[in-house]
């Protein structure tokens, strides 16, 4: 593509590529007020609680995303979404990979509304309905309730907690069940999630943990859709690697799909990305799903183009950010939540929080009736989530302090804490 054919706001992001701009002072004072103001979903469904349910974060956008989403409006560009977009998103994409060591080639990437309809597809596509998916949990909610819509089968096969005890260690490591998972190939389920960094429980699997897994399903024929849109969201001593870049065996396994929707903030603008390094899934792909691309919105390649090209200076603000709060939520199931079952996240902005040993039986209930505090219930991430909350602590850090404070006031009223 000649320099005259790039559109204006890849060549406008580049301009801001050096500079930061995150501003964590002005963050530190937005108040329920503001962020009501914005009108977000995850603000707005519950006036006056505190939202920590919507996986969002309240952080604002990246000068080079808001002026390019700007510009684009100037200009009108609001129409269908364009070939010419279609390959600025998967050349940006593309080049986003590398921050993982992974060289994908762009003519394998294609533009989607979101992460769960590129789900969707697999779903219809290779899965097929009357056949089974595993998926492991606590899951992200939509892949459980997704498949049914599709005539699929789930096979939900909790994740086992290393070392935990009555109110587990925070040295504790969530791992697969491999047992059980195998047994489910070998029983005829010919698809598994593969959810990395796992939403809720903020796993970050290793490469071993990768292999193999891999190796089970090439022994049992098994498909893996890979979502890896918390990719960038990985803490220090971790570190994260695609599936499909493993080796040829999992490219041809993998069933990838990503976004820049939570490291920058835009999901309103449906442009995710689905990254098919087995050509049959793309040749499957540009037969049958051409409506899906045709859903994606050209605002939304332009964001997302914005924010692969110029943004990663903003995201490393927006990331020593969220370590600052990941470092309290720690520090408080240290101390006044000791008694609640914790693991601490590998990467994502999502805590999972087991207060089943508190003896309540619906925490989200509870916080949201006694704090004013919304949390995702645990029990919508499959059976093991009873007594469990989901909380995205991607939030403001004095909000977050008054999130603990809420929730901890209610605790101490009823004699738990």
């Amino acid at each position: 593509m000649s320099m005259n054919n790039i559109p204006q706001s890849t060549t406008l992001s580049n301009t801001t590529a050096g500079t930061s701009c995150f501003d964590a002072n002005h963050i530190d004072v937005t108040t329920i007020e503001d962020l009501e103001q914005v009108g977000s979903d995850k603000w707005t469904r519950y006036p006056g609680c505190i939202g920590a349910f919507i996986a969002e974060m309240d952080y604002g956008l990246a000068p080079c995303v808001a002026e390019a989403i700007e510009e684009a409006t100037e200009r009108g560009a609001l129409g269908y979404i364009p070939d010419p977009w279609k390959k600025e998103v998967a050349r940006s994409c593309a080049a986003w990979q590398r921050r993982y060591g992974w060289e994908v080639d762009p003519t394998c990437i294609r533009p989607v509304p979101d992460v769960l309809e590129a789900f969707e597809v697999f779903l219809r596509e290779i899965v097929r309905a009357g056949n089974s998916i595993v998926v492991p949990t606590p899951a992200y909610m939509p892949f459980l309730s997704v498949p049914r819509l599709y005539g699929v089968e789930v096979l939900e096969i909790p994740m086992l907690c290393a070392g935990a005890g009555e109110s587990s260690g925070r040295n504790d490591e969530w791992l697969f069940d491999f047992d059980a998972i195998e047994q489910a190939f070998a029983n005829g389920c010919h698809a598994f999630v593969l959810c990395n960094p796992h939403n809720p429980i903020g796993k970050v699997l290793t490469r071993e943990e990768m292999l193999r897994l891999s190796d089970l399903a090439a022994k049992y024929d098994v498909r893996i859709f890979s979502d890896e849109i918390h990719a960038p969201f990985v803490y220090q001593g971790h570190t994260h690697v695609p599936f499909a870049s493993i080796n040829r065996q999992t490219a041809m396994q993998a069933f990838t799909s990503t976004s820049a929707s939570k490291s920058f903030n835009i999901p309103g603008t449906k442009c995710a990305q689905v990254i098919l390094t087995n050509p049959d899934d793309l040749e499957l792909w540009m037969r049958n799903a051409e409506w899906s691309e045709h859903q994606t919105a050209t605002i939304g390649a332009i964001a997302t183009t914005a924010a692969y090209d110029g943004g990663a200076a903003w995201f490393e603000g927006v990331m020593a950010y969220i370590e600052r709060n990941i470092a309290l939520v720690n520090e408080q199931m240290r101390t006044r939540f000791a008694k609640v079952r914790y693991v601490e996240p590998q990467g994502t902005y999502i805590a999972w929080l087991d207060f089943s040993p508190l003896g309540i039986g619906d925490p989200a209930n509870y916080f949201f009736k006694k704090a004013n505090v919304a949390l995702t219930d645990g029990r919508e991430c499959g059976e093991v989530g009873r007594g469990c909350v989901r909380m995205n602590f991607a939030m403001p850090y004095p909000l977050l302090e008054e999130c603990f404070d809420r929730m901890a006031a209610a605790l101490e009223a009823d004699g738990l804490l």
